[in-house]
């Protein structure tokens, strides 16, 4: 195995380049039109950053750059009385023509000044810090991501999946990773994650296909009002078109393989579609480990431009996910542990949406309706044996299923930019649960059915204007939500959603930036739906409301020529009305990032929380062949504790440093990295004494946490290297991109939180404590990260 992997890096990194054509025979071309009408710009200037190559838009706004090299090139759009705009990093080959189609933003000022300002980090108006934006280049080279959208954020400052890099948390300034939302052209998707954890957003590997990326917009604060429901950040992925040739990209990467097709559909009409199926599986079997996990996904896009006013976008993702055990693979004493505490569990769900928008002369309407899915099943018996019922632990079986609808309407009054709109929502929630678990007062029977519809409705309004000749601008918005969960929740007033951003460009390069809001969020529908042996609402009943959170951000930036920024900002999040497990005595909070579900027990809204911290990034465009970005940040997140005292919550990292970078040698190569360090992650010492009493580790099989010692110790600091490379072959109709992408190059060792098991005899059954015959004997196991993960990757374009 190690000489094929030889092999393959030497003859894959050392052929030499391959040109089946005339090297300067590629091209790129697309339209340029009024980001607000969508009419065409006739006459807008379309260069070659850093070169005097381009071309001028026609009168239907099309435009055409031929005779160029294979290779990535930045593009400035221009056009008097609009903002300039660069698209970066576009991938030109010989395959197929590079379409780059781009909507520019009317700018009076410029009507009147010699000097063209440069969008080189354009913001929107409602959102001029907390937000960053990346595109598809970026997304797909960056190390250790291995094309996973998910993990490429986690290169932006301010947001981390933590300790246990296996998992694609987003745990953003201070908050639980189910304080994200996501939307893919509008539409909401709940679930971007294989093997999702419900009741939160993370899971071990992305679902979102990255070929159908044009760019990834992350807002940490200041959300638009026209985006509800999130507390930590909005995640906006807007997908490429099909495009007017046929075309398709066949990946092979670290955990599946997959193809995609894209074309046209008649003259108005293209398509995307993929499937891509994981292999790890196998890879798992074979060297033993003691759980095999399996995904299929499926995603698709179509859109018809019926003419310049009225296009439909209809979009669509899928997955099934079968996570197994591996019987066979008992052989140590982790493979038990393991073994003894993974369910089986299965899962699916999907996400479809149709878009319709409509442009009138001041603006734009959107029509959004979509529907999306979750079943999630997981079972566990006693020692694994499913003989007899007797032996049965947990059997839960639930569905989430949402039925949405919005309108939104963008227009201009003169100076002032203004939307609004409304949504509705009918959501069905059910649950089977059958669960023996262990608790304070003993064992305990969890024994129900639980049926919930919910309607949930609500409203934006949001306006932007420009003062003092354009360098002082402010928004401002408000939001409300409701739903019949409650009387409490049924008043919209209760949750009122106000927001007011300020941006001051002191001059072409510096700007002050601050924003204050009031955010609002509904618990997961395992809080909702809760029951009680008799059928009653037990957390409606215990006043369960949504959460809200007070957001406080303010920042500097400073845009230099070379397609450089520097930022810093400062922020504040103060929660209230956080669900209480009463059964637990933790916070909701702190919980998110493990398998499974979370949230399907009793709760109140009584727990508080703070996160506050300083972001320090310097993020460098593509220019002349260098790109990356290095960010500091500094972050305390504190949830009350069982007495009601400020204690760290598990997102207490403190201290994060990442860097990723790279540099192009040529057309054809491009060399990686990525380094990121965090502090030691706050976790709660386990209760020995309740832990090794014989009925309660029969139930569980885990360590017991001490919760009176919540989040009083931490782990060590982690850190990790990983590196990327790059080879790029260009064919007449074909072009091939080989890379190797090695994780934790330096083979770091991470000591985590160590497992509590209990002793076992030859025969691998626990032993009973001599001096006391009601307790079993414990031990430790050790819990160390140290994996060097290489990966060859192979992506083909025609």
């Amino acid at each position: 195995m190690r000489l094929l992997l030889l092999s393959t890096i030497l003859l894959l990194f050392t052929a030499p380049d391959v040109y089946a054509f005339d090297e300067s025979d590629s091209v790129i071309r697309g339209r340029v039109v009024d980001a607000r009408t969508n009419e065409p710009l006739p006459g807008a200037t379309v260069i070659i950053q850093g070169t005097q190559q381009g071309a001028v838009t026609d009168a239907e706004g099309r435009y055409e750059i031929r005779n160029l090299e294979p290779g990535i090139y930045n593009l400035e759009f221009r056009f008097l009385g609009y903002r300039t705009r660069i698209e970066f990093e576009i991938q030109v080959t010989r395959a197929r023509d590079a379409i780059v189609d781009v909507s520019l933003q009317e700018d009076a000022s410029q009507l009147d000044e010699v000097v063209v300002r440069s969008s080189r980090f354009e913001r929107p108006e409602e959102s001029p810090l907390s937000y960053r934006s990346i595109g598809t280049a970026e997304i797909e080279r960056s190390p250790g991501a291995n094309r996973d959208i998910s993990r490429v954020i986690l290169n932006l400052p301010g947001v981390t999946s933590g300790i246990a890099g296996f998992r694609n948390d987003l745990i953003v300034r201070g908050g639980a990773p189910s304080e994200n939302k996501f939307y893919l052209d509008d539409v909401e998707v709940p679930t971007i994650n294989h093997f999702a954890t419900q009741g939160s957003s993370g899971g071990p590997t992305g679902l979102i296909n990255v070929d159908f990326i044009r760019s990834a917009e992350l807002y940490t604060g200041a959300f638009p009002a026209s985006r509800g429901n999130a507390l930590s950040s909005v995640l906006d992925l807007r997908q490429k078109d099909g495009g007017d040739t046929y075309g398709g990209t066949f990946t092979v990467g670290a955990s599946e393989a997959g193809i995609t097709f894209n074309g046209p559909l008649g003259d108005d009409a293209d398509f995307i579609f993929s499937i891509r199926r994981s292999y790890l599986q196998f890879l798992f079997e074979a060297i033993e480990l003691p759980f095999l996990p399996t995904f299929t996904d499926i995603q698709f896009r179509f859109k018809w431009n019926i003419n310049p006013r009225n296009e439909f976008t209809f979009i669509g993702l899928g997955a099934i996910n079968d996570f197994e055990l591996n019987l066979n693979a008992n052989n140590t004493e982790q493979q038990r542990y393991l073994l003894n505490n993974l369910p089986v569990n299965n899962q699916w769900n999907y996400a479809r949406g149709l878009r319709y928008r409509y442009f009138h002369d001041s603006g734009f309407i959107t029509f959004v309706a979509s529907r999306n899915r979750l079943f999630n099943e997981a079972f566990k018996y006693e020692n694994n044996d499913d003989s007899s019922p007797d032996n049965l632990i947990l059997n839960y079986e639930s569905m989430e299923t949402e039925n949405k609808l919005r309108v939104e309407n963008f227009t201009t009054r003169g100076d002032y930019r203004i939307s609004y709109g409304v949504n509705y929502e009918y959501a069905v929630y059910t649950n089977e649960t059958f669960n023996r678990l262990s608790t304070p007062n003993g064992v305990q029977i969890i024994d129900f059915d639980s049926e919930l519809d919910l309607h949930k409705w609500g409203g934006f309004v949001q306006s932007s204007k420009s003062f003092l000749s354009n360098q002082l601008t402010l928004a401002a918005g408000i939001r409300f939500d409701a739903t019949n969960f409650s009387d409490d929740t049924r008043n919209l007033l209760n949750q009122f959603s106000p927001r007011i951003s300020a941006s001051y460009r002191v001059n072409e390069a510096l700007s002050i930036n601050a924003n204050t809001g009031i955010f609002y969020q509904l618990p997961p529908y395992t809080i909702l739906g809760y029951r009680d042996s008799d059928g009653n609402l037990v957390n409606r009943d215990n006043g369960v409301r949504y959460i809200r959170a007070n957001h406080y951000v303010a920042g500097i930036s400073y845009i230099f020529e070379r397609n450089l920024e520097i930022t810093v900002e400062g922020f504040l999040k103060q929660y209230s009305d956080y669900p209480y497990l009463t059964r637990e005595g933790v916070s909701l909070a702190n919980l998110g990032s493990d398998f499974g579900v979370i949230g399907n027990e009793p709760a109140t809204s009584e727990s508080e929380g703070r996160s506050f911290g300083l972001e320090v990034s310097a993020q460098q465009k593509l220019f002349e062949n260098l790109y990356g970005i290095l960010a500091y940040t500094y972050v305390r997140s504190e949830f009350t504790d069982q007495t009601g005292n400020f204690v760290p919550s598990a997102w207490d990292y403190r201290h994060i440093v990442t860097f990723s970078g790279g540099y192009r040698i040529g057309q054809n190569w491009e060399i990686g990295a990525r380094f990121e360090l965090l502090s030691g992650a706050p976790f709660t010492p386990f209760d020995r004494e309740r832990t090794a009493l014989r009925e309660v580790w029969d139930v569980t099989g885990v360590g017991i946490p001490d919760l009176s010692r919540l989040n009083t110790e931490r782990t060590e600091a982690a850190h990790q290297l990983d590196i990327r490379i790059d080879r790029k072959f260009f064919f007449d109709n074909w072009d091939l991109n080989v890379y190797l992408d090695i994780q934790n190059v330096y083979a770091n060792s991470t000591t985590l939180q160590p497992f509590l098991n209990v002793r076992e005899d030859d025969a691998g059954n626990p032993i009973v404590s001599a001096t006391d015959p009601s307790r079993y004997e414990l031990t430790e196991i050790q819990n160390v990260q140290d994996t060097v993960l290489p990966t060859i990757g192979i992506v083909v374009g025609f």
